[in-house]
């Protein structure tokens, strides 16, 4: 059977000036949500990313009987009901493509009162959700999974949930975000180890609506039963989607493109440092605070090539969601650039490794993929005719790479764009990239 889908039309060549704020930070408008739908009070939340994923979450928190007041594309005013005045909901909580939603919504349901189902969509329903549901079931929590561990979760009411203290075996801020909100609800204190340096927008958020929590090195703890009170959030610009942008300018001769307000926690700042490992023009320029969180304005001019550099573990756990664009840096670079230390991209929308290999290697490009990363070694890339495999990074990476093609790409399946970066073709094409939607039919 064929479906209409979304596909991304975009001519070779170019360079992108001017200046642009790309839409808010994903992260910080999901738990803008939650947070705001825990407290005490009403807050209101200034640059809300309205995609959606973000706008699942507040479908579901409406359906648990939440007032969220949308006036404006990007600002909420969200009616808090405090720690325990969410309302049992009538069916299940879709949370569409969402896994922030879904990991986090996890661990505030684990300490409900009543029973509740989180589910997705086909995308969604393949990702891990394991890591979740052993730590909260270590704290009492009741959940079920799939029979391959995945979504959907049925979480049924505890007698009460208990403070761990956890190890992760892998860096995940989701994981993470989740066992402090389900230690929200427990006796005791959770205390959640990370093996890395994951985002810490939780922490943050938590701090700006009145909860103590305590941070001391790779260990965040919190004490259960501290209420929430409604606070102002200003959310900055996403750098997951600035980060197309950056690899763009950085490759495009010419080029000369300023990003506005964009978020620099030190938790999400790998590609600036990888860019520049790389030999990127790029500057960070005004750096002040916007509400809890760092931001500056982000040059980045197309004066110069880049090169291979070696990207470990260390900043690809700093820039985990932007290392698909950072495939099409490495695939325009002289010489070879080595990715390690990305296991995280198996098993994100899509297999990220695989689908951004197969991606560049139908332009030519000269990629091995590894178990945890690639090598890329750079050179000409020619037009061709690809997919996005329903993922929002891979379209949007994919689309930056006709810059340096000598031939047009076309992108299929790119409908997902929507989840993090509404408006991004017309954002594109006002900076001087050559791309236009189509609607196409998909077997």
């Amino acid at each position: 059977m064929s479906t209409p889908g979304l596909s991304f039309i975009v001519q070779p060549g170019g360079s992108l000036c001017g200046r642009i704020r790309v839409p808010g930070d994903k992260s910080i408008s999901h738990r803008s949500v939650i947070f705001g739908a825990l407290a005490n009070g009403t807050t209101e939340v200034r640059g809300f990313l309205n995609g959606a994923d973000c706008l699942a979450t507040i479908d579901a928190f409406r359906a648990m009987g939440v007032k969220v007041e949308h006036p404006e594309p990007t600002v909420l005013r969200i009616h808090g009901v405090g720690l325990h005045g969410l309302k049992a909901p009538a069916q299940a909580l879709d949370v569409g493509n969402s896994g922030t939603s879904m990991r986090l919504m996890a661990g505030l349901l684990a300490g409900q009162g009543f029973a509740a189902t989180l589910c997705g969509d086909a995308s969604l329903t393949r990702r891990p959700m394991k890591r979740i549901v052993d730590p909260l079931t270590q704290m009492g929590a009741r959940l079920e999974t799939s029979t391959a561990g995945t979504a959907p979760l049925h979480i049924q009411p505890a007698t009460g949930l208990h403070g761990i203290d956890y190890i992760m075996p892998v860096s995940s801020a989701q994981v993470k975000s989740c066992l402090l909100l389900a230690g929200l609800y427990a006796g005791g204190t959770t205390t959640v180890h990370d093996p890395g340096a994951s985002r810490d927008h939780t922490e943050r958020m938590l701090r700006a609506f009145g909860v103590t929590v305590t941070v001391d090195g790779a260990c965040v703890s919190l004490q259960g039963g501290q209420a929430l009170h409604a606070a102002r959030v200003d959310i900055p610009a996403d750098i997951s989607s600035a980060a197309f942008f950056m690899v763009a300018a950085a490759i495009a001769p010419g080029s000369d493109l300023t990003l506005e307000t964009v978020g620099t926690n030190p938790t999400r700042i790998g590609i600036v440092e990888i860019l520049r490992r790389m030999g990127a023009d790029i500057e960070l320029l005004n750096a002040r605070r916007l509400g809890d969180e760092p931001v500056a304005d982000i040059r980045i001019r197309g004066s110069r090539p880049l090169h291979g550099a070696d990207i470990g573990a260390d900043l690809v756990t700093l820039a985990i969601d932007e290392i698909p664009a950072l495939f099409v840096a490495a695939a325009c670079a002289e010489g070879t650039t080595r990715i390690s230390g990305a296991h995280e991209l198996r098993v994100k929308e899509s297999d990220r490794i695989a689908t951004m290999a197969a991606g560049l290697g139908a332009m030519g490009a000269e990629l091995q993929e590894q178990p945890d990363g690639a090598v890329i070694t750079g050179g000409a890339l020619h037009g061709a005719h690809v997919q996005a495999y329903s993922d929002h990074r891979i379209a949007m990476s994919l689309a930056m790479a006709a810059l340096r093609s000598v031939g047009e790409i076309r992108i299929d399946d790119c409908d997902n764009v929507r989840t993090s970066f509404p408006g991004f073709c017309a954002l594109a094409q006002s900076v001087g990239l050559s791309i236009h939607e189509i609607t196409s039919t998909i077997d």
